[in-house]
């Protein structure tokens, strides 16, 4: 969980709110949020793909950023 919140940090997102178990990333361009749960560690592989898809990003591109953290 703290590494995912490292690198959408890295990527120019922060925390816009916290609601019940849930995290709310924004970032200026996105057209929504990206919604973590906080409750669940770590992070699922459901939610890590749908925001790489969401981000723009490839699959090596966010592997990279998480293994130079």
């Amino acid at each position: 969980m703290k590494e995912f919140r490292s690198v959408l940090t890295v990527l120019g997102l922060h925390k816009m709110r916290t609601k019940g178990g849930h995290e709310a990333w924004v970032r200026e361009g996105l057209k929504r949020p990206v919604i973590i749960q906080t409750h669940v560690d770590p992070v699922s592989e459901l939610v890590v793909r749908k925001t790489i898809k969401d981000l723009g990003l490839t699959r090596e591109e966010f592997i990279t950023l998480l293994e130079s953290l």
